[in-house]
């Protein structure tokens, strides 16, 4: 095929080469053509898939990747699920998303690989636009990106929808349309649908470059984070720019803030719960972010936290996860004189 070199990402492929990746597949357009892209770049990687039961097609889909993976000497990863939800997608990307990190535990991944494109990148665009957002929220994450113990790897961000069918065209690779694409009670689906397709038809070369450029100005926003699995720590800047980073590092423990919540944490300068599931905490040089989990802890696990200036609502999480106080504030200090 050697198309894998125009299609994806050089710095996607380098963070790729020699390490030990699991792609989340899904047997539809765009994970079936990275499969093969990423085959044909001599990249090696396993694969995983969920089958939400769903739809005619979910059980072959399935049976697919297993096909594929015996196939190329992959190992191949699935889990079944059945969902009862008022919001699916949310609840779908949940579960898709632990999967994946379980596996990773257990099998010491380096890299998840996703299929995420230039279509999904407008689209992402458009329904983030709609209810205000920051730069780095609208243009939905790198190409390469740090996601605690593991890389978050897109190879194909900058690339069309309508690139990758015709290269599955030209080589004649099977894959499954998922029909509920369609269904406009998905919000992703509506966004698609009434602005991001008609404008990707007609702009596709200039959606690319503003990418590129609003890619290039959002890393001005951009401050060290200190991350102990999912407490995050960074240093305060300025109120746009620790509005920013707070925002980034809740989606990075898989919440998206809302604008009247990213309001009230901005003009609030204390200890606040957001979603009744995360806690976000200002001291006077430093941010924190992490679950909210309440614990009974004893009173000498408190004065150290305490001495380490670690904010109260934050140390439910340090118990819960048994996570050294000590070590942790020996890392602070590193980390506030940089």
């Amino acid at each position: 095929m050697q198309e894998s070199t125009s299609l994806l990402d050089e710095a996607a492929l380098e963070a790729l080469r020699g390490r030990k990746n699991l792609l989340a597949f899904s047997a539809g357009v765009d994970s079936s053509a990275l499969f093969f892209l990423l085959l044909d770049a001599g990249i090696e990687f396993d694969i995983a898939i969920v089958n939400y039961n769903t739809r005619v097609f979910s059980n072959e889909e399935a049976l697919y990747a297993k096909e594929l993976a015996q196939k190329y000497g992959k190992e191949c990863f699935v889990k079944s699920v059945r969902l009862d939800s008022s919001n699916f997608e949310a609840e779908a990307r949940g579960v898709r998303y632990a999967f994946f990190e379980e596996i990773i535990g257990f099998g010491n991944y380096e890299n998840l690989i996703t299929a995420h494109q230039l279509n999904d990148r407008l689209e992402w665009f458009f329904m983030r636009l709609s209810k205000g957002a920051g730069i780095r929220e609208l243009i939905g994450g790198k190409t390469v990106e740090k996601r605690g113990v593991y890389t978050l790897v897109k190879p194909l961000l900058n690339i069309s929808k309508k690139n990758i069918y015709e290269y599955l065209q030209r080589n004649k690779i099977k894959y499954y349309e998922d029909e509920s694409n369609i269904d406009a009670k998905y919000e992703r689906n509506f966004f698609r649908s009434e602005f991001a397709s008609a404008f990707m038809e007609r702009f596709e070369d200039g959606v690319r470059r503003s990418f590129e450029i609003l890619s290039s100005e959002a890393a001005l926003f951009e401050v060290p984070f200190l991350q102990k699995n999912e407490l995050i720590i960074f240093k305060r800047v300025s109120g746009l720019i620790d509005e920013s980073n707070i925002s980034l590092a809740l989606k990075k423990i898989g919440y998206l803030a809302s604008a009247n919540q990213r309001k009230e944490i901005k003009n609030k300068d204390f200890d606040a719960v957001v979603g009744g599931r995360f806690c976000v905490c200002k001291s006077e040089r430093l941010i924190f972010v992490a679950p909210h989990i309440r614990a009974v802890m004893p009173k000498e696990f408190k004065e150290k936290c305490r001495i380490a200036g670690i904010p109260p609502k934050i140390r439910g999480y340090l118990f819960a996860k048994e996570i050294d106080v000590n070590m942790l504030e020996k890392e602070l200090a590193t980390f506030s004189a940089l």
